[in-house]
């Protein structure tokens, strides 16, 4: 492994246990401003990958994560997130780390070189021809993740490598491989640090676009979330308020009037039709808020009272 970036020892933190603490500090942010650099290079792979999965989700499939060790936990935080973002149900991103969930919170020894338990992994979690799999390796050569890839491109889906190293195994099994090289690290090797923070980067952007492309949102509006807390609900009010002209007010009755839904509350109240009218207008344009807003009134439908 020692022709690897992430291998490589950082000439500029070699006496770091000399350094002060504030000197410390500042050298990790230095190391830490090339991240972006490096991940925007990438930006035409990742568009492309965002495309791959918005048409695969958009015709049922799924996106799954695969990875281990830091990388599958990055993978599982991500798909954890989506349901109270974008009101997506669990089962649409999926995070599958290897030596499973036991894995996410303790070093499984050895599950990372467990070729087949890739593939039975996956198999579990009914891994299709509809579906995408992102494997993420920072190394680029993962037993565990190579062999996920492998399998996914044998029955048809969509396969996605996540790597820092440029030309790595993942290029032979990857329908795109996305390489955002961060350079070494400031611990020789603890990929935790810039590519654990390029990684997050990555799938950010993979999630947020795809469900941008989706209609998950109007404008830089979550108007897809799920209010499941306080902070949540407040939101969803002041969404349907920014967007509608609504005082708070009115906006927490339309809210309850429509189930707590941030996309039929906005449509009911422009449209001025009654909730299940104004699902239906969504329904029609797909989910897409300023697609519903704008389609013709559905015949027969009632104004709200």
């Amino acid at each position: 492994m020692h022709h690897l970036v992430t291998e490589q020892t950082n000439s500029a933190s070699a006496e770091i246990d000399t350094l002060s603490t504030l000197q410390i500090v500042e050298l990790m942010n230095q190391e830490d401003q090339k991240v972006a650099a490096a991940v925007a290079l990438e930006s035409r792979s990742i568009a492309k990958a965002v495309d791959a999965i918005t048409a695969r989700v958009a015709t049922g499939g799924r996106l799954i994560y695969l990875g281990a060790g830091t990388s599958g936990r990055l993978g599982v935080l991500d798909a954890s997130e989506c349901p109270p973002t974008f009101n997506t149900p669990p089962s649409l991103v999926v995070g599958i780390i290897a030596g499973g969930n036991k894995a996410l919170t303790n070093a499984i020894e050895g599950a990372e070189d467990d070729s087949a338990a890739a593939v039975s992994d996956l198999q579990s979690h009914e891994f299709s021809s509809r579906d995408v799999l992102v494997g993420i390796a920072t190394s680029g050569r993962t037993p565990y993740v190579i062999s996920g890839l492998r399998y996914a491109q044998e029955i048809g889906a969509y396969a996605i490598g996540l790597s820092c190293n440029p030309h790595s195994e993942l290029d032979l099994c990857s329908d795109v491989v996305i390489a955002p090289v961060v350079g070494p690290e400031v611990i020789s090797g603890s990929t935790r640090l810039k590519a654990g923070t390029a990684t997050k980067m990555v799938l950010n952007t993979l999630t947020t676009a795809t469900m941008v492309r989706l209609g998950k949102t109007y404008g830089n509006w979550m108007v897809d979330l799920r209010a499941t807390n306080i902070k949540l609900k407040a939101r969803s009010i002041r969404i349907v308020s920014s967007i509608t002209g609504l005082s708070e007010e009115q906006a927490a009755e339309q809210l309850n009037q429509c189930n707590g839904e941030v996309k039929t509350a906005i449509v009911a109240a422009k449209r001025a039709v009654e909730p299940q009218d104004a699902r239906d207008l969504l329904t029609r344009a797909q989910g897409k808020l300023r697609d519903a807003l704008k389609t013709t009134t559905l015949e027969g439908a009632k104004p709200s009272t």
